[in-house]
């Protein structure tokens, strides 16, 4: 499925655009859908449920692979190191983004349920003293205190179009809810963030630019999380099995890294059915290593049999290019004790001038 959307939302051949074309009326309806419902919330037509604790939100506007999980336990970490209890609350694809955040972040709370008001009483019970919602920019139910957008530089290879014709929930419009808008980089040059970015000041001035870049720092093994350094797959032939929004990203780091990359992928949340783990076996065994995905590792640590070496997780940093004190200084805002009464809090428009105006 994911090579069919790959080729379907980039390609520029003749195919694609024509199968794209056929697509597009649907796709000139999600888009008014999604701007319609928007505007509900923005005016108050549709019920906002206000969190009782300071609320940051983590979202983006395509289909996956834009950092989003990596980014909200960041957000999460930032809380904890400044003496806060997070909460994180997700609704949950197999529990495995669950997992990820608890292994990333242990010291915070990680509630999934799609029912996010219900998730933040959980939280606010469990002693939470902030939270974090994960993959939910388009949650316009829910109102936040701090509204965080990411837009991957690699999406800017692709076409412009809403779903299904292209990769986008929105169109760029939504972008104006944003308080900070993050534009992330994986196998994307440093010219193409910028690139982006400047696409995005030109359609939102008001809101802050931030640049991170997301990219392996080390490898663990799965069951015996012994570490093993970047050098260590350096010449070696490597299996990287993944099932995320974009699989090739981690391909074209590890090649950067000197290995031999062959890349096996499926849906992103798929489960990992018998047959696919059969086949990650034999894979192993024709290699010097399986290299999978933190989202993965959850789903393959207890079943990957003894006897057989151990595939290595691969760990993503976070290291932010630009605009990490605009970010921080919004995410103080945010979390400053103060009348949240005074903020808007309204989610389906700018939600903090308190935390833009500080940034």
């Amino acid at each position: 499925m994911r090579l069919v959307t790959s080729w379907l939302w980039a390609d520029r051949g003749l195919p694609a655009r024509v199968t794209r074309a056929a697509l597009l009326p649907p796709a000139l309806l999600i888009r008014a859908a999604a701007a319609v419902r928007a505007r509900a919330y923005r005016r108050g037509i549709f019920p906002v449920a206000v969190p009782p604790l300071p609320t940051i939100a983590v979202g983006n506007l395509t289909v996956g692979g834009s950092g989003k999980t990596p980014i909200a336990s960041w957000v999460a970490g930032w809380c904890v190191a400044r003496g806060m209890k997070p909460a994180i609350l997700l609704r949950g694809y197999g529990g495995d983004e669950g997992a990820v955040h608890r292994r990333l972040v242990p010291d915070a709370i990680v509630i999934e349920d799609a029912d996010r008001a219900a998730a933040a009483r959980r939280a606010v019970a469990g002693g939470a003293t902030v939270l974090v919602l994960d993959d939910a920019y388009q949650r316009l139910d829910v109102a936040r205190d701090l509204n965080l957008v990411l837009v991957s530089a690699e999406s800017g290879r692709a076409v412009p179009w809403t779903l299904p014709a292209g990769p986008w929930r929105e169109g760029w419009r939504a972008l104006r809810r944003a308080d900070v808008v993050i534009v992330t980089r994986k196998r994307a040059g440093h010219r193409d963030a910028l690139e982006m970015a400047a696409r995005v000041r030109h359609t939102v001035p008001a809101a802050p630019v931030a640049l991170a870049r997301l990219s392996v720092s080390g490898f663990r093994g799965l069951q015996s999380d012994r570490p093993v350094p970047l050098e260590g797959v350096r010449g070696a032939a490597i299996v990287i099995a993944a099932g995320v929004g974009d699989p090739v990203s981690l391909a074209a780091q590890c090649r950067t890294l000197g290995a031999q990359v062959r890349l096996l992928r499926w849906r992103d949340h798929q489960p990992i059915t018998p047959g696919v783990l059969t086949h990650l076996l034999q894979a192993a065994g024709a290699a010097d290593y399986v290299v999978v995905t933190e989202k993965d590792a959850v789903k393959l640590h207890d079943r990957w049999p003894a006897g057989v070496p151990e595939p290595l997780v691969a760990s993503l940093a976070v290291e932010w290019e630009e605009g990490a004190e605009v970010l921080e200084a919004a995410l103080r805002a945010a979390v400053a004790p103060g009348d949240r009464r005074g903020a808007s809090l309204n989610a389906g428009g700018r939600t903090t001038a308190r935390a833009v105006g500080t940034a």
